[in-house]
């Protein structure tokens, strides 16, 4: 049974707008819970964050040198342009800006020379640690911080770890043949749920366009403003890519009959739960992503799928094509077997694996590139290994 709910501010907050103007959907809570200016979860700074959960950012600088990698040979594939633009939504705190920016300064001083570093981010809170943590490169021009994404790239890559888990999902369930939607109430001093007929036909259409049907009793999340996300992303993107790093799965796969109760979650310390009414903007909220969604929405605005594979394979074919070089601790020259007993290569190597291991982060979390202006390009991160 649900534990009852902490009165946190914003479960005030969402109480006295319940009372006055009736249940909100499900998606309407979760972006209060997420994004309320005051209130909100990602409204603090990153520590908190850190409390909860993880992130491939925080295990290891690695990620975002051979994410570098990866963007280097992006820029290669449009010709090397004179300004290349990354856009990266849901920065946080800028510290993935900065494992990029800091190894492509140091290693790929000509692909630093064209770089746009764009760290996009709504909390006030996370925003204000940009400029300390990015402040060589935003002195060099070249980074700079941003609240929402408004701009229009002529070249360039926008990429996400981790963003598209946090956009607000609508929560539905299969009643007697039809899709009912889930919403939030109040009940006495408690937030309880309830079902109503879906708030808009999109909900319905989001299902179709992917060929999925509920079985009878089958919750599910919807992510509209995914979609609606990667639309507008497509739209402002003249010639490149999106890579998008996340947990979640394709959508055979999601709204199979082994996940009856959908795959939303809570987290809170570590711990992952479905108590997503006990601690309103206390609690981090994700719903996993939908990459069938991603690619089908995407494809409305011209981008055609470049690739899909899980993070191992990503990490280890950007690793394995220089010979695993960016794995080394700057300071070891030599080769895994001979240094293999050296401490700063051993705990280089622990922390690679973490990120790839097939138990963990490297299975669970899945990576696709979508392109547009570019025929038919070959990206080593979503080589075969």
């Amino acid at each position: 049974m649900p534990a009852a709910s902490e009165k946190t501010p914003l479960y005030r907050r969402l109480v006295e707008r319940i009372r006055a103007n009736g249940p909100i959907t499900f998606a309407q809570y979760m972006e209060a819970c997420l994004y309320d200016p005051e209130f909100g979860y990602y409204a603090r700074g990153g520590n908190r964050r850190r409390a909860d959960y993880y992130t491939s950012v925080d295990v290891s600088p690695l990620f975002g040198a051979l994410l570098a990698r990866q963007l280097h040979e992006m820029w290669q594939i449009l010709g090397r342009p004179p300004e290349f633009t990354i856009a990266e939504p849901g920065a946080g705190d800028a510290a993935l800006a900065r494992h990029v920016l800091d190894f492509v300064a140091a290693r790929l001083p000509d692909f630093y020379a064209a770089l746009r570093y764009h760290a996009i981010e709504s909390s006030p809170a996370r925003r204000s640690l940009h400029a300390p943590n990015l402040g060589p490169h935003f002195a060099a021009g070249i980074a700079r911080s941003f609240d929402q994404f408004t701009e229009h790239i002529g070249a360039g890559c926008i990429f996400s770890n981790e963003f598209v888990d946090a956009l607000p999902v609508h929560r539905v369930e299969m009643e007697g043949g039809k899709l009912r939607e889930i919403y939030v109430d109040v009940a006495g001093e408690e937030l309880v749920e309830g079902r109503k007929p879906i708030s808009t036909p999109e909900i319905a259409d989001y299902f179709a366009e992917q060929g999925i049907r509920l079985h009878e009793n089958q919750q599910a999340e919807a992510g509209l403003a995914a979609c609606q996300w990667i639309e507008d992303a497509g739209r402002r993107l003249q010639q490149g890519f999106i890579l998008t790093i996340d947990y979640g799965r394709e959508a055979r796969e999601l709204y199979d009959d082994r996940h009856m109760r959908g795959r939303a979650l809570a987290y809170s310390r570590h711990r992952a739960s479905e108590d997503f009414y006990r601690a309103p903007g206390e609690e981090d909220l994700t719903a996993h992503a939908n990459f069938t969604a991603l690619d089908v929405w995407g494809r409305r605005a011209g981008l055609i799928r470049t690739g899909f594979t899980s993070q191992t394979n990503f990490l280890l074919a950007l690793a394995r094509a220089n010979d695993f070089a960016d794995v080394r601790p700057p300071e070891i020259s030599t080769g895994f077997d001979t240094a293999a007993n050296d401490p700063a290569q051993i705990k280089s190597r622990l922390r690679f694996q973490s990120l790839i291991h097939p138990e963990g982060m490297g299975e669970t979390f899945q990576v696709m590139a979508q392109h547009i202006g570019i025929d038919q390009p070959r990206l080593t991160g979503f080589e075969p290994l």
